[in-house]
């Protein structure tokens, strides 16, 4: 049925797309959103999703002008609100609620509460922290992870700079590759396969880290037909081409995604950060030229104190956090009345709004891995290889230069119980567990170059250094997967001897992940193949571009495949 907008729907829109014409931001976001509902049919879609952004490349994207707001005194008092720059995501919903459903701080609510007077600016438009930053328009900003990686060395190019101050949410489950055809259940499946998504955002992320860490040869590899679609089209059209079958496979976020598996008949997941909970996060970035003022060092804590609250009272009363969305946000108010409110409470499932103790896990404040710097430096070196960085000379910066911890590590320290919460295991694995999931197909499988003594199952120096640096890592990424190690072999030799001497050799590679990284026992299973898996055809080499010492090579393999819950 199609969607029939109100009158002050249609005033709205018309106000917005007057406002924001000639935006790229505009075309990226806000005209297929609208256009979509008003239109109706099977195409008909919301665009903006998990993990919005702008286009990337060579070419920065038009900037709309914010306005420069008015008013003196201190940040974060009456006349000099505290303003955040926002878009239209569920993810930012307990900042609302902390607002007092509102986008402007009210009586009573949990921010006034706390002395601090906070103003979220809906910018879908996406300006750049520069033009933010340069017109006082906004002292913080959403960014993504990913975005952030590449944002920051642009930004310090124009004179700028900025530290995210808080984790916000962690994507599980909101952002995915799915297919349409059954016989695609894996990313190395993707070979020779079309797959639609926007490029230089974290669905392109996702894809290019799923695909380097496959057992794909590096000309299978280049056989996905990635199908980059024009950021005027935005999500809705990368919906719209899967939905349309022009394409084999789609790399989506929420609502899109959500919307995209109900409507195509056999669609289905095949990698998420279901499974790769710990690759997408949510931050708030905020002007170090503020951070650095020692009069708004309160102000910046109270601005994430509230916010982590906000998160609390989400967490309690998720109908709350849904009348904050549509409350706040024509987009919400938009897709509550197409789709209901129950679809966009749904939207909840698929991410974490982190609480303090998820950030102090996040951050490796609990003893635990930094997952946000890793996935920071990762990220860093993705985009600057595909060239997305506005400059490609921009500095690379330091992990530990893109976050302030003064803010979380405050709030730790007033709150123990938070740090021993984020030093338990977030979560729990079984032999029942491992079983279920690895009865079904991996979601992609790396080949690790562990090198053995000729005969010997001994793992070198060298060797766990090689699962130190290429394997550890896919494991944090994966935090909710379970994992076959299997040790494989060439086809030279004899058949009983590799097939003892591969599983010898896995079994290494476990008991090293179980003793030096306490990677549980349950939720590794190991397996020795020897010749029978082969990754290239050693009788004809050429086919994958490869030598035949290189194919052998390859063949030798120790694997890691991930299996989802």
């Amino acid at each position: 049925m199609a969607y029939k907008p109100t009158g002050l729907t249609k005033a709205l829109i018309a106000i917005v797309a007057l406002g924001l014409i000639g935006s790229v931001g505009w075309n990226f976001f806000l005209k297929d959103k609208f256009k979509a509902y008003q239109e109706g049919g099977p195409s008909a879609s919301v665009t903006m999703g998990g993990t919005p952004k702008p286009s990337g490349g060579t070419t920065a994207p038009a900037q709309a002008s914010p306005p420069v707001p008015t008013g003196s005194g201190p940040l974060g008092g009456a006349a000099k609100p505290l303003r955040v720059s926002l878009v239209s995501f569920h993810g930012y919903a307990p900042a609302l609620v902390a607002n007092g459903n509102s986008l402007k701080t009210r009586a009573g609510s949990i921010y006034d509460k706390l002395g601090v007077n906070v103003e979220f600016v809906i910018n879908d438009d996406i300006p750049t922290l520069t033009t933010l930053f340069e017109s006082k328009a906004a002292v913080c900003a959403w960014r993504t992870s990913d975005f952030w990686a590449q944002e920051q060395p642009n930004l310090r190019n124009a004179g700028h700079d900025g530290r995210a101050v808080i984790v916000v949410d962690n994507t599980q489950g909101g952002d995915a590759v799915i297919a349409r055809d059954a016989s695609v259940q894996k990313i190395e499946d993707l070979t020779g396969k079309s797959v639609a998504l926007l490029q230089y955002t974290p669905s392109h992320g996702m894809l290019i880290d799923a695909i380097d860490n496959s057992s794909m040869t590096a000309r299978a590899k280049k056989q996905v037909k990635t199908v980059f679609i024009k950021p005027e089209g935005g999500t809705a059209e990368v919906r719209a081409a899967f939905v349309a079958g022009n394409v084999d496979a789609a790399v989506l976020w929420d609502p899109d995604l959500s919307l995209a598996l109900r409507d195509v008949k056999g669609a289905h997941v095949i990698y998420s950060t279901k499974t790769a909970t710990n690759l997408i996060y949510d931050v708030m970035v905020c002007d170090q030229r503020e951070l650095t003022k020692p009069e708004n060092q309160a102000v910046f804590q109270k601005f994430v104190d509230g916010w982590l609250e906000g998160v609390t009272a989400s967490r309690a009363n998720p109908d709350q956090a849904v009348d904050a969305l549509v409350a706040t946000k024509e987009f919400f108010k938009v897709l509550a009345a197409k789709e209901g409110k129950p679809f966009v409470k749904g939207l909840f499932a698929n991410l974490v709004w982190t609480d303090l103790a998820d950030n102090a896990r996040i951050l490796g404040l609990a003893g635990g891995v930094n997952h946000y710097e890793r996935v920071y430096g990762r990220f860093d070196q993705i985009y600057r290889a595909e060239g997305s960085l506005a400059n490609p000379k921009s500095p690379v910066v330091s992990p530990q230069d893109s976050f302030d911890y003064r803010f979380i590590k405050a709030g730790l320290a007033r709150n123990a119980s938070a740090t021993a919460q984020a030093a338990k295991p977030v979560e729990t694995f079984s032999e029942k567990g491992r079983a279920t999931a690895l009865a079904a197909p991996a979601s992609v499988t790396k080949p690790v170059a562990v090198s053995f003594a000729s005969g010997s199952a001994e793992l070198s120096k060298r060797a766990q250094q090689t699962v130190d640096k290429d394997m550890v890592p896919f494991i944090e990424n994966n935090g909710s997967a379970y994992f076959e190690v299997s040790g494989n072999t060439d086809s030279v030799g004899s058949a009983p001897v590799n097939q003892a001497l591969s599983e010898a050799r896995a079994r290494a590679v476990a008991n090293y992940l179980e003793k030096q990284w306490e990677i549980p026992k349950t939720r590794l299973r190991v397996a020795g193949y020897g010749a029978s898996r082969p990754l290239c055809n050693e009788a004809n080499p050429a086919s994958a571009d490869m030598s035949l010492d290189e194919c052998r090579a390859l063949n030798r393999s120790t694997r890691l495949a991930v299996f989802g819950k």
